[in-house]
Protein backbone atom coordinates (compact mmCIF):
# COMPACT_ATOMS: atom_id res chain seq x y z
CA UNK A 1 0.00 0.00 0.00
CA UNK A 2 1.25 3.33 -0.71
CA UNK A 3 0.62 6.89 -0.09
CA UNK A 4 1.19 9.80 -2.49
CA UNK A 5 0.58 13.15 -0.90
CA UNK A 6 0.69 16.73 -2.77
CA UNK A 7 -0.05 20.09 -2.74
CA UNK A 8 2.31 21.47 0.00
CA UNK A 9 4.02 24.88 -0.20
CA UNK A 10 4.51 28.75 0.74
CA UNK A 11 1.64 30.64 1.13
CA UNK A 12 0.60 34.15 2.78
CA UNK A 13 -1.17 34.76 5.79
CA UNK A 14 -5.13 34.13 5.28
CA UNK A 15 -4.42 32.56 1.56
CA UNK A 16 -5.54 28.79 0.79
CA UNK A 17 -4.86 25.66 -0.18
CA UNK A 18 -5.57 22.02 -1.01
CA UNK A 19 -3.72 19.13 -0.57
CA UNK A 20 -4.31 15.58 -1.98
CA UNK A 21 -3.42 11.83 -1.22
CA UNK A 22 -3.61 9.22 -3.10
CA UNK A 23 -3.72 5.91 -1.91
CA UNK A 24 -2.74 2.84 -3.99
CA UNK A 25 -1.89 -0.98 -3.94
CA UNK A 26 -3.39 -3.51 -2.21
CA UNK A 27 -6.33 -2.14 -0.59
CA UNK A 28 -8.66 -4.21 0.92
CA UNK A 29 -11.41 -2.15 2.86
CA UNK A 30 -10.63 1.20 3.97
CA UNK A 31 -11.94 2.21 7.13
CA UNK A 32 -10.98 6.05 6.86
CA UNK A 33 -8.43 8.88 5.50
CA UNK A 34 -6.97 11.44 6.89
CA UNK A 35 -4.84 13.80 7.95
CA UNK A 36 -1.90 14.63 10.13
CA UNK A 37 0.24 17.38 10.99
CA UNK A 38 3.61 17.62 12.37
CA UNK A 39 4.83 21.28 13.92
CA UNK A 40 8.17 22.49 14.30
CA UNK A 41 9.04 21.33 18.23
CA UNK A 42 5.52 19.76 18.73
CA UNK A 43 4.09 16.41 18.46
CA UNK A 44 2.40 15.16 15.44
CA UNK A 45 -1.57 15.99 15.54
CA UNK A 46 -4.69 14.74 13.99
CA UNK A 47 -6.07 17.66 11.57
CA UNK A 48 -8.59 16.09 10.22
CA UNK A 49 -10.07 12.68 9.27
CA UNK A 50 -13.13 11.08 7.25
CA UNK A 51 -14.69 7.71 8.05
CA UNK A 52 -16.05 5.19 4.79
CA UNK A 53 -19.44 6.12 5.86
CA UNK A 54 -18.64 9.81 5.56
CA UNK A 55 -18.65 10.82 9.25
CA UNK A 56 -15.78 14.01 9.67
CA UNK A 57 -13.84 15.03 12.79
CA UNK A 58 -12.11 17.62 12.54
CA UNK A 59 -9.12 19.29 15.38
CA UNK A 60 -10.60 22.93 17.36
CA UNK A 61 -8.01 24.60 15.75
CA UNK A 62 -8.92 24.04 11.75
CA UNK A 63 -12.99 23.56 12.51
CA UNK A 64 -14.45 26.38 9.85
CA UNK A 65 -11.33 26.70 8.05
CA UNK A 66 -10.63 23.27 6.78
CA UNK A 67 -12.46 20.60 4.97
CA UNK A 68 -11.50 17.18 4.28
CA UNK A 69 -13.88 14.91 1.32
CA UNK A 70 -13.00 11.96 -0.35
CA UNK A 71 -13.30 10.47 -4.44
CA UNK A 72 -13.82 7.08 -3.02
CA UNK A 73 -13.27 6.14 -6.79
CA UNK A 74 -9.80 7.30 -6.88
CA UNK A 75 -8.96 6.05 -3.43
CA UNK A 76 -7.91 10.50 -2.42
CA UNK A 77 -8.49 12.05 0.08
CA UNK A 78 -8.39 16.42 -0.17
CA UNK A 79 -7.79 18.91 2.20
CA UNK A 80 -9.00 22.08 1.50
CA UNK A 81 -7.51 24.81 3.63
CA UNK A 82 -8.94 28.08 3.78
CA UNK A 83 -7.81 30.94 6.13
CA UNK A 84 -4.66 29.60 7.05
CA UNK A 85 -2.34 30.73 9.66
CA UNK A 86 0.94 31.00 10.90
CA UNK A 87 -0.12 28.08 13.39
CA UNK A 88 -0.74 25.89 10.38
CA UNK A 89 3.05 25.73 9.36
CA UNK A 90 3.32 22.02 9.45
CA UNK A 91 4.67 19.09 7.54
CA UNK A 92 1.07 17.44 7.11
CA UNK A 93 0.72 13.58 6.70
CA UNK A 94 -1.94 11.76 5.34
CA UNK A 95 -3.23 8.19 6.96
CA UNK A 96 -5.28 5.73 5.48
CA UNK A 97 -6.82 2.70 7.51
CA UNK A 98 -7.44 -0.58 6.29
CA UNK A 99 -9.92 -2.79 7.90
CA UNK A 100 -8.80 -6.58 6.97
CA UNK A 101 -11.56 -9.03 6.76
CA UNK A 102 -11.24 -10.18 10.44
CA UNK A 103 -11.61 -6.55 11.59
CA UNK A 104 -7.85 -5.54 11.86
CA UNK A 105 -7.15 -1.91 11.66
CA UNK A 106 -3.88 -1.24 9.62
CA UNK A 107 -2.70 2.21 9.49
CA UNK A 108 -0.46 3.48 6.25
CA UNK A 109 1.58 6.65 5.95
CA UNK A 110 2.11 9.20 3.25
CA UNK A 111 5.23 10.71 3.28
CA UNK A 112 4.75 14.03 3.88
CA UNK A 113 4.06 17.81 2.50
CA UNK A 114 5.58 20.81 3.92
CA UNK A 115 3.02 24.01 3.96
CA UNK A 116 4.77 26.76 4.89
CA UNK A 117 2.23 30.01 6.06
CA UNK A 118 4.07 33.34 5.92
CA UNK A 119 4.30 36.74 4.20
Amino acid sequence: VQLQASGGGLVQPGGSLRLSCTTSGNIYTINSMGWYRRAPGKQRELVAEITNGGSTNYADSVKGRFTISVDNAKNTVYLQMNSLESEDTAVYYCNTQLRSDYGFLYDYWGQGTLVTVSS
